[in-house]
């Protein structure tokens, strides 16, 4: 595909996407609405990890300590600056600073990959049972009381950035979380574009071979990990902003396996998988939900089976597979510069010689 036209479908598939996010308000049911405004914070969180695994190859089984801390530090500051643009910005950093510590000391460490894991999910158990143990008077920041398991309700949502008192509505919620959801999607996809992108999936295929390239593979791989974990503290802060409310049940376990899930059924490798896997996973679990007939673990395990066996790619890879075999790409034409003969030419020519 030329890169004239390559470029031009992803400019009208931005310009779709902002579109629908424009539109949606005013096309479907404020609970739809709602329910959109959920899924879209979740694919944020999808999008953190599927970076770091798929193009970083760093699995991490504790995404959700750095959403937890994103989701609680928004919710702190929010009640005691009762403003939530700096409170933002602490969902944010907040979870970098503590990636960063904790990733300095695992690729700096030479942690291998199945320790990793082992370091991130423990450190999500031990978030987990801190702030559940938490329920105390005592157990403040400020004004903000944590509430141990009750967790913090009453957090207050997002505002006009520097106005408290103009609180945003639902559709400016999702607006806002719509727009932050493609804004980390355009920003990832321009980054793996860019040679620190090349960067770090080199260090992802060959660590020896990007060394020997000049490249540091421990500060690649801890700068990615840094970015994960900003991208999963907004997604905690919009979570927060969604349901004005946040507990301990944000550091779970199951959620950290659900974002596998998201990924492994949209893609792992893309960007547009995971939130594609996210919005259905999501949208199945709420239905299962509202029906109250199976149990949600339970489809969800078989749905990673069904996956794993029969589409390990995911959905968005095999579907651009059969895309790309269903329409060919077209063959180059050869170019005959003056008196120039092709070779089939000159050999036919050389063979009625003879």
């Amino acid at each position: 595909m030329p890169i004239r036209f390559r470029l031009a479908a992803q400019a009208v598939a931005v310009a779709l996407a902002i579109v629908a996010i424009a539109l949606i308000p005013s096309t479907i049911e404020l609970f739809a609405m709602m329910q959109l405004t959920l899924f879209a914070a979740m694919a944020v969180l999808a999008l953190s990890l599927a970076f770091i695994w798929g193009f970083g190859g760093i699995l991490s089984f504790g995404q959700t300590a750095f959403f937890g801390l994103g989701g609680y530090a928004y919710a702190i500051a929010a009640v005691n600056f009762q403003d939530s643009t700096p409170s933002i910005l602490l969902a944010i950093i907040v979870p970098s600073v503590f990636a960063a510590i904790l990733g300095y000391f695992i690729f700096f460490g030479r942690i291998s990959d199945v320790y990793l894991g082992v370091i991130t999910l423990t450190v999500t158990l031990i978030l987990f049972n801190c702030v559940n143990s938490t329920s105390g008077d005592e157990y403040r920041i400020g004004k903000a009381l944590l509430g141990g398991f009750n967790g913090m309700p009453g957090v207050p949502t997002f505002n006009v950035p520097f106005y408290p008192d103009q609180v945003l509505t639902p559709e400016q919620s999702w607006w806002v979380t719509g727009g932050a959801l493609l804004a980390v999607f355009l920003l990832l996809r321009l980054l793996l574009s860019l040679p620190a992108g090349r960067i770090i999936v080199a260090v992802r295929e060959n660590e020896v071979r990007a060394s020997l390239l000049g490249y540091d593979p421990r500060k690649v791989k801890l700068l990615t990990f840094i970015l994960s974990g900003a991208i999963a503290g907004l997604a905690g802060a919009l979570y927060v902003n969604w349901g004005a409310f946040v507990g301990p049940t944000i550091f779970s376990l199951s959620l950290s396996a659900e974002i596998i899930i998201w990924i492994t059924v949209g893609g792992l490798g893309t960007l547009l998988g995971p939130i594609v896997g996210c919005v259905l996973i999501e949208y199945i679990v709420a239905y299962i939900g509202s029906q109250q007939a199976l149990n949600s673990n339970l489809v969800l395990g078989a749905v990673l089976v069904v996956f794993v066996l029969l589409l390990p790619k995911g959905l968005v890879p095999t579907a651009r597979d059969l895309l790309m075999r269903l329409v060919p790409a077209p063959k180059p034409k050869a170019r005959l510069a003056e008196g120039h003969v092709p070779p089939s030419a000159a050999a036919s020519h050389m063979a009625g010689a003879e």
